[in-house]
């Protein structure tokens, strides 16, 4: 039993090896979030796959969310969450909590946990080094009471506008492992909470970084019968959209992940981070846990036709 048990640990290592060979010295961007930074067992496994693939080679950068974590603070302040089309309406006093959430507790513990496994992060915001510069947004809906478009003021609520990587450059250059909370600075000089995803999937973009990983609370993107699609291109993402196969908050992602792709980015993977060790799954085995998405068929694979 022993020999059997310490063979399938050679296999697991031996089947590893051609993916840290093809990945040394490649920037991977990771956006966390979900479960996988909320349950104690996840957020270290994450942060043990972090320290390993630098170790090995790969050059980890981290960006995080933090939405349940600000809205408890909140709930403890006594204030209320509003959302408008799931973007959390962000006034100067909630705009304070968020930087004190993002920038500080959540992103802190991430650096944390990293340095106890072993790794060397630093922890960051998008102000820091100038690295995010964002734009503010407002939305537009319908008034139920007229039917006419009315525009609504998120407050503190941001997109990327652009990034300078300098100061990623210098960390990764350095051995350390970036990671970063997606706030942003306006050129009004106002700091404008922007959603991780499109954070992520801009960094990938502008770092030219060989994968993009984004870790939800789902298995991936699924097919009408439940089942994982492991393998799409732009193309077959689209046809998906267009009949409703993917829909709802998986959107969003959806978008950032091709937007990212169209940027230049060589592969983009959304994964179950409710599994433990979920990145190095993906990355480092044969089968991987998630969905692959590459700019064309000839790279994707699809379990689904």
């Amino acid at each position: 039993m022993e020999n059997e048990s310490a063979s399938r640990i050679a296999h697991v290592l031996i089947e590893a090896l051609p993916y840290i060979k093809r990945f040394k010295g490649k920037t991977l961007v990771i956006k966390y979030g979900g479960n996988a930074m909320t349950e104690e067992h996840l957020k270290h496994s994450f942060a043990r796959d972090i320290v390993l693939l630098k170790l090995v080679g790969i050059n980890p950068v981290v960006v995080h969310g933090g939405g349940p974590q600000i809205g408890k603070l909140l709930q403890r302040l006594g204030k209320s969450s509003h959302f408008v089309q799931g973007m959390r309406v962000t006034d100067a006093e909630t705009m304070d909590v968020v930087e004190m959430v993002l920038g500080g507790l959540v992103n802190k513990e991430i650096v944390n946990l990293i340095n106890q496994h072993g790794g060397a992060a630093v922890g960051l915001t998008g102000k820091d080094g100038d690295l995010v510069r964002a734009e503010k947004i407002t939305v537009t809906q319908r008034s139920p009471e007229t039917d006419e478009p009315e525009i609504i003021d998120l407050g503190h609520v941001g997109r990327v506008r652009s990034i300078d990587p300098g100061i990623v450059h210098t960390l990764v250059d350095g051995d350390f492992i970036p990671i970063i909370a997606p706030i942003g600075v306006g050129d009004d000089g106002f700091s404008y909470n922007i959603n991780a995803d499109l954070v992520a999937g801009k960094m990938a973009e502008v770092l030219q970084a060989e994968k993009l990983m984004l870790l939800t609370n789902t298995a991936g993107i699924l097919d009408p019968n439940g089942q994982l699609l492991t393998g799409l291109s732009l193309s077959e993402v689209d046809d998906l959209i267009a009949n409703g196969t993917i829909s709802g908050g998986m959107i969003p992602k959806v978008n950032c992940a091709t937007d990212a792709l169209k940027g230049g980015v060589k592969s983009v993977h959304i994964i179950d981070g409710r599994i433990e060790h979920a990145v190095l799954l993906e990355l480092l085995t044969d089968q991987g846990i998630g969905t692959l998405l590459m700019p064309s068929r000839s790279g994707a694979i699809s379990s689904w036709v």
